[in-house]
């Protein structure tokens, strides 16, 4: 599982911004996931858990904000929503996609004592 990578990587930058900013306690981790990621958001909460526990982040609460994933179609020229990987245009069918967002995972904010 990933997920468990992932969540100790986000307590380990959490902790790198406490010894930057002085704060002893956190409260909420918000954190932006890409639609096209591979991170599932509710493993994401059960690792964030358990990687959490006994450091500065034990007991705060995960928000995660879903990003969509983007392309620019090379068929018809637009940026285009997409859901996942190797899927057509939406307008006008064509695979012929280079994904620009959405892969991207971050912290965005945190909510601290």
């Amino acid at each position: 599982m990933h997920e468990m990578a992932l969540c100790q990587g986000i307590i380990e930058i959490v902790e790198e911004e406490a010894r930057r900013r002085s704060f002893s306690k956190v409260r909420t981790v918000c954190l932006e996931i890409g639609a096209l990621s591979h991170a599932a958001p509710e493993a994401m909460k059960f690792c964030f858990e358990a990687a959490a526990a006994q450091t500065i982040a034990d007991g705060a609460v995960l928000e995660i904000e879903k990003l969509p994933g983007l392309a620019w179609c090379m068929a018809c020229s637009r940026s285009v929503e997409i859901g996942q990987r190797a899927e057509p245009c939406p307008c006008c069918g064509s695979y012929q996609l280079h994904v620009t967002a959405g892969e991207e995972m971050r912290v965005k904010q945190l909510e601290v004592d």
